[in-house]
């Protein structure tokens, strides 16, 4: 028997808000079996390797995963020979059992759900940091300040790089997203650009009887 009895989520919900919905209800189910056994932390750390580093290095492992064409089987002994003896019990297991859901696919979902879900619980609040170059601690602290102010949570950042961006950062804490990228300047510069060209080009028209 499995250690983690997940509920049953009809097909049609893992379509709305692309799965996310989904995700919430498998994720409360696996924060229940994780706090029984002592390991919120140990499953969220799990999580965060497989999804921020396992499928970044092989991104084909999450696409057959995610493959309605590959079997259940097929997937289960690519879990346990990616995952067994590398990840707790309790992780493997819980993999085995979305795969006997045909849920794999909504893993990243889970993920980001569990992280909510146990920042939540403990009182924190994740910050997805994007930025074109490393942060020093001078940015981190005060952008961990800002967002305790704000939330009134302990901030945990999760950063990552994204040289497109060219300059700035980009912040996200849940559904609010502040973008003080240079990417983003630049494109509201360029919309700017063109709209005053359109309404230039429309005024013309009007002036001349075109």
């Amino acid at each position: 028997m499995s250690a983690i009895d997940l509920p049953e989520v009809h097909h049609h919900t893992v379509l709305d808000d692309t799965g996310r919905h989904a995700a919430r209800v498998y994720a409360e189910a696996v924060y229940r079996a994780a706090e029984q056994a002592g390991q919120v932390d140990e499953l969220r750390g799990e999580f965060d390797a497989l999804v921020n580093d396992l499928y970044k290095r092989a991104p084909e492992l999450e696409l057959i995963f995610a493959s309605a064409a590959i079997s259940r089987d097929r997937k289960q002994e690519m879990l346990e020979k990616v995952l067994g003896g590398r990840s707790s019990d309790l992780f493997l297991n819980t993999l085995q059992v979305l795969n006997q859901h045909d849920r794999l696919g909504l893993l990243r979902f889970v993920a980001d759900a569990y992280r909510s879900l146990s920042a939540q619980r403990s009182g924190r609040v994740d910050v997805q940091v994007r930025s074109a170059v490393p942060l020093n601690d001078e940015e981190r602290d005060h952008l961990r300040r800002m967002v305790k102010e704000v939330s009134a949570r302990e901030p945990t950042l999760q950063e990552s790089i994204d040289p497109d961006l060219l300059g700035g950062l980009v912040v996200q804490v849940g559904d609010w997203v502040y973008d003080a990228s240079v990417r983003s300047k630049l494109n509201s510069v360029l919309t700017m650009l063109i709209e005053r060209s359109s309404h230039g080009i429309e005024g013309g028209r009007d002036r001349f009887g075109h």
